[in-house]
């Protein structure tokens, strides 16, 4: 499944517009790779790290959903790894 279209279904963004605006950055990561192009495809069992609203956030992609569902089919999507404001530990 396209990049892009995993990060709406899952609800971390509100639109496939601004998941593409994120991934143009450059500063995403599937399973430690840079991601190229915002169509590169994600698996189920990959791991994204992206920079969202201030933070590093880390998932594990658990399943890939076929719709932009209700938040709870979202969530059981995928895994929350860690979030880390950037700062380090305290």
């Amino acid at each position: 499944m396209r990049l892009d279209r995993f990060l709406f279904f899952i609800r971390l963004l509100k639109s496939r517009t601004q998941a593409q605006a994120l991934l143009e950055e450059g500063r995403t990561r599937i399973d430690g790779r840079r991601v190229e192009k915002v169509s590169d495809a994600v698996r189920i069992g990959s791991t994204v790290t992206l920079p969202l609203r201030g933070q590093i956030r880390v998932i594990r992609v658990l399943a890939l959903p076929a719709r932009r569902g209700p938040a709870p089919e979202a969530r059981a999507c995928y895994e929350e790894l860690g979030v880390d404001d950037g700062f380090g530990a305290a």
